[in-house]
């Protein structure tokens, strides 16, 4: 008999800004699905971001620093909300929007 998974998914958009959609091959969006064990414990943004990684080599480096803290030019959103770090959680069907800060002179 087979055993049967409890585990649902969350399905999160990622919006991918242009200086970053070299790594989606030119996507402005990922559509990731995310391990759910129980709806009262949604994903976090750090395994959202994992996931996008998965999909699209080398795109997290560009978003997370070594010391796994959101680069100072990156602001992350979950749901239109300023996310302050990467443990928020990502409710299912929340769009995360990545923006990268334009600079120049």
């Amino acid at each position: 008999m087979a055993s049967v998974s409890t585990e649902a998914a969350a399905v999160v958009r990622v919006r991918i800004p242009s200086p970053l959609r070299s790594y989606t091959g030119g996507a402005d969006q990922v559509v990731v699905a995310i391990p759910v064990l129980a709806p009262e414990h949604p994903a976090s943004l750090a395994a959202v971001l994992a996931a996008v990684e998965a999909r699209c080599r080398g795109l997290r480096f560009r978003i997370v620093d070594e010391q796994g803290r959101v680069r100072p030019h990156i602001k992350l959103f979950v749901g239109g909300t300023l996310a302050a770090d990467l443990a928020v959680p990502v409710p299912a069907g929340a769009e995360v929007m990545i923006v990268a800060a334009l600079s120049g002179g």
